[in-house]
């Protein structure tokens, strides 16, 4: 009769257990830490080089260790495996009147911003029905990446861009509202890059190319 049979542990193999930093990630981990990435640009942390280079190692990352190793020196950022640091802080709620830097505020109006107006590395957009217009083809930008916060309520939102410039709205919870984003999304990001997230209720919210730019790319193919 044969000796008795080993039972290996779970998550071990025949070479042994496999560590955090050896388990295989999915294209959601991928997708994850690129957005983590975005975050990091938008917060000054990374330059638009680094991120690109960042976002190539991510995803081609096979396992979490390598996944890991674009964000360790990232302070704030979650890295699987590791304990986790202290949470990033979270913006205080906007105060009625109170004096937020990029805060655009509006109730039952029009907001238009058009020409050189100055753009910070954060916007926070809270309005109540009214009609936001943000065209940054001739804005002056501080970063590459801009963080749009949006909090609004049956409020139709327009963003018009320069023709390589990109637009992520997958951060934006709908509730009875609508997006239309006619722009390319990246990565890579263009020159300019909007990365938008928050709450739309009852309202809409557009990106696209101006009209100029959109006739070119009708009738060059």
């Amino acid at each position: 009769m044969g000796g008795p049979e080993s039972l290996s542990p779970p998550g071990a193999t025949a070479f042994g257990p496999v560590g955090d930093r050896d388990l295989r990630v999915s294209d959601a981990e991928r997708e994850h830490v690129g957005q983590l990435l975005q975050r990091a640009v938008g917060l000054g942390m990374l330059s638009l080089g680094e991120f690109t280079e960042r976002m190539d190692t991510a995803l081609a990352a096979k396992t979490r260790g390598e996944l890991n190793a674009v964000l360790v020196d990232l302070p704030g950022m979650r890295v699987a495996g590791a304990p986790q640091p202290a949470a990033m802080p979270r913006p205080r709620p906007v105060p009625p009147g109170g004096s937020v830097p990029g805060l655009i505020r509006s109730r039952l109006s029009g907001v238009h911003r058009r020409g050189p107006w100055q753009v910070p590395p954060v916007l926070h957009l809270n309005n109540l029905m009214s009609g936001v217009t943000l065209d940054f083809t001739e804005a002056v930008m501080q970063t590459q990446v801009v963080e749009i916060k949006v909090d609004d309520y049956c409020t139709s939102i327009t963003l018009v861009v320069p023709a390589a410039a990109t637009v992520d709205l997958n951060g934006v919870d709908l509730i009875g509202s609508s997006i239309s984003n006619k722009v390319r999304t990246g990565p890579p990001i263009g020159p300019l890059h909007l990365v938008v997230h928050g709450r739309v209720r009852f309202g809409s919210i557009t990106a696209k190319y101006p009209l100029m730019v959109q006739w070119r790319r009708l009738l060059g193919g």
